[in-house]
């Protein structure tokens, strides 16, 4: 099987990859800049948009299958799910990932004893149990779970909307094996494997990845470039793509 990719743009490649419930749309906003820089790589992710669903949950079956849609090498900027993923990939094929942003990603989404900065695994759980009765109306809630606090929320909240109706739905296949590696992925262990540059960009308003975790991250990862956007919720490059492509431009070498 094989991933649904757009390309556009010319220069140093670059791979995107979306969250959960997503698609490619949803890099809309910063993509016409992004592509003026680089050679933009749009991956749906298994079971999201065109892409048909992977055998089963499991977040090193869901790396491979973006590589082998992805460039030999390129650089790599994922969001939320997309970036758990984007972490795998890049553990499993260094020499494939030459810098990697991250952007309301973490390596845990859901809280333990030694990791408060995340969500309460009973959140994830309901919309687990949610999901079977409306998919709709589960992602539509998580959704607005994305913009909840965030300044232009409204307005955040109707472009993931739209963005979401762009494209073929997730399948509710795709849709329960992403929930799933949300649910029980937990990289804490790997990220001192990373061998390549990592940059990871948060909203100061998230409710689905605190802010908190920044304090976390910088204890697990002190060479790491780690930014915030104040007044943005999960998904900063909606809300503020201007402040979101100046720390991108910053970070990853443009050809």
């Amino acid at each position: 099987m094989s991933l649904y990719c757009q390309k556009t743009g010319q220069g140093a490649p670059l791979v995107l990859l979306h969250g959960w419930g997503m698609n490619a749309a949803v890099w809309e906003p910063i993509l016409p800049t992004l592509a003026e820089h680089f050679e933009v790589n749009v991956i749906e992710l298994p079971g999201h948009g065109a892409s048909p669903p992977a055998p089963a949950a499991e977040l090193r079956d869901w790396a491979q299958l973006c590589l082998d849609a992805a460039p030999r090498r390129a650089q790599w900027i994922g969001w939320s799910l997309g970036g758990q993923v984007a972490l795998q990939a890049a553990l499993m094929a260094p020499a494939r990932v030459g810098r990697l942003s991250l952007v309301g990603t973490t390596p845990r989404f859901v809280q333990s004893v030694d990791w408060p900065c995340a969500m309460p695994t009973s959140t994830f759980e309901q919309f687990a149990r949610a999901l079977d009765d409306d998919a709709n109306a589960t992602l539509m809630r998580f959704l607005s779970l994305q913009v909840k606090g965030a300044e232009h929320a409204r307005e955040t909240l109707k472009q993931l909307r739209d963005e979401v109706a762009q494209r073929p739905p997730a399948s509710a296949e795709g849709l329960s094996q992403g929930l799933e590696l949300l649910l029980r992925t937990d990289l804490r262990g790997e990220l001192a494997e990373l061998a390549c540059p990592t940059h990871w960009w948060f909203g100061a308003r998230d409710t689905l990845v605190p802010s908190t975790i920044t304090e976390c991250l910088g204890d697990w990862l002190p060479a790491s470039r780690i930014d915030v956007i104040d007044g943005a919720g999960h998904a900063p490059f909606l809300s503020h793509p201007q402040e979101s492509l100046d720390l991108l431009l910053d970070f990853l070498p443009v050809s």
